[in-house]
Order: C-alpha cells, then structure tokens, then sequence
C-alpha cells in the first residue's frame, strides 16, 4: 500500500475518474431527454422530417422534368399539325376539320 501524498494522489485521481464517468452519463441521460421533448414538440407541430421532405422533393423534380418533356412533345406535334400556340384546345377539332380533304 502506498502512504502519504501518492496514496491521496491517487485516491483524487480515482475520484475524478469517476466524476468524469459519471458526468458522461449524466450528460447522456439529458441529450437523451431533450431530444425526446424536441421530437414531441416537433410531431405537434405537424414538422414533415427530412427524409420524407426528399422524398417529395425527389417526385416533384422527376413531374417537373417529365412535364417538360409533354410541353416540348406537345409543341412538336402542333408544329407538325399547323397549328400554333394561339390555338386553343377546343379550337383544334375545327381547325383539323378544316384542314381535312374534300371527298
């Protein structure tokens, strides 16, 4: 056994080994419960999570692309038909008819 000023050394130095291991814990039991608060605030809030908000991102990006494409195929087709981008949807059935050939 060590006697002296290395024994109360190495008795603080236990000391504070422990209150470091138990400040750890500590702090992990408050992280733990503020986020469980955070979350339940949250889900009142009607607050959409991050993954799903990509989700929906994602989908909006790939109809935004794809209703590019329909305009462009659209306006290919009216090129193709004559008509222009004044003509109206419910003009066009006139505007076929007129073009169609006389028998």
């Amino acid at each position: 056994m060590s006697t002296g000023p290395n024994r109360i050394l190495d008795e603080f130095a236990k000391l504070m080994t422990d209150a470091a291991g138990a400040a750890q814990g500590v702090r992990r039991e408050v992280e733990t419960a503020f986020k469980a608060q955070a979350e339940k605030v949250l889900n009142t809030m009607e607050v959409v999570q991050r993954d799903e908000f990509e989700a929906v991102r994602e989908m909006a990006l790939k109809a935004r692309a794809e209703n590019k494409k329909l305009q462009a195929r659209i306006a290919e087709l009216e090129g193709k038909l004559g008509m222009s981008a004044s003509d109206s949807v419910g003009d066009a059935p006139k505007a076929a008819a007129k073009r169609r050939p006389q028998k």
